[in-house]
């Protein structure tokens, strides 16, 4: 029999309780949340990760807990290191526990913040570089230990403020190639992001690199899916509604353990387009 491929990573998700409609809100109003289509919004998520050749590792529910769909925001993977991080909303502290436990079932050493706050949304991998913002749920204190217990990785961090949105991963992601995408009312602190490219829709800010030049985004981004097809990508649009009105975004749903760069495959470059850097968006 020949041997099967290597998956594209694992993908830490957390099935939505039944009381996901009174997650926290910052930004927005609040407007109602069906929580029977957001379970199966979170299944046509899942199922675009596994269509990519992942393996999806479902973190143990916490029914408690109406934000723990947001599985992002309680650990960060620097390589084949976790950190557990410690939520900036205090009713989101106990959502930790069930991502550490499945970390460590999987083998990860795991490090513990004891200083500080920081949501793994507000962390965002470039290559070697990694911005941690601040100013939301993410302080100061907790992005300067973030930066201690990461930086002997060979990890350089930089803080950036921001505030227009929940977290950094809510105004700026980056493409497989490296290139920062971000809405221009919500990215924040543009020098940051040298080579930043706009977008035409605030939900086209955040995308995930599903590898082989694929790239996750929200169905409610079409004009940017387009721009990232004339890039030389693959959009793959996943609804994610109800989530949306609780402010997620196709990255918060979901903590993704990526393989060596070297045994992802990367997608085929057109003439003048992209081609690949380490991301860990």
């Amino acid at each position: 029999m020949p041997a099967l491929p290597e998956p594209a990573g694992r993908a830490l998700v957390r099935r939505p309780g039944p009381a996901v409609a009174d997650g926290l809100l910052t930004h927005l109003k609040r407007t109602p949340v069906d929580a029977a289509r957001a379970l199966e919004q979170w299944t046509g998520y899942v199922a675009a990760f596994t269509a990519a050749g992942w393996d999806v590792v479902e973190v143990p529910e916490a029914p408690e807990h109406p934000d723990a769909v947001f599985v992002e925001d309680t650990a960060v993977v620097v390589g084949e290191v976790a950190i557990a991080c410690r939520p900036g909303a205090p009713s989101r502290e106990g959502e930790v526990a069930g991502t550490v436990a499945t970390l460590t079932g999987l083998g990860y050493p795991v490090l513990r913040m004891r200083e500080g706050h920081l949501d793994g949304g507000d962390v965002l991998q470039v290559g070697m570089r990694i911005y941690v913002g601040t100013g939301g749920r993410t302080d100061a204190a907790g992005a300067a230990e973030f930066a201690r217990l990461i930086e002997p990785l060979g990890r350089t961090v930089r803080p950036v403020p921001h505030g227009a949105a929940l977290h950094l991963k809510s105004a700026v992601t980056a493409l497989p190639d490296g290139t920062v995408l971000g809405h221009p009312a919500l990215a924040g602190d543009p020098p940051a992001f040298p080579g930043a490219r706009p977008v035409p829709e605030q939900s086209g800010s955040h995308v995930v690199d599903l590898g082989g030049g694929r790239v996750l985004l929200a169905a409610s981004a079409p004009r940017t899916a387009v721009l990232l097809a004339d890039l030389g990508w693959t959009p793959v649009p996943v609804d994610i509604e109800e989530f949306e009105r609780l402010e997620g975004c196709v990255t918060c749903l979901s903590v993704r353990l990526r393989r060596p760069p070297q045994t992802v495959p990367a997608p085929p470059p057109a003439p003048g387009g992209p081609g690949r850097a380490e991301v860990g968006t």
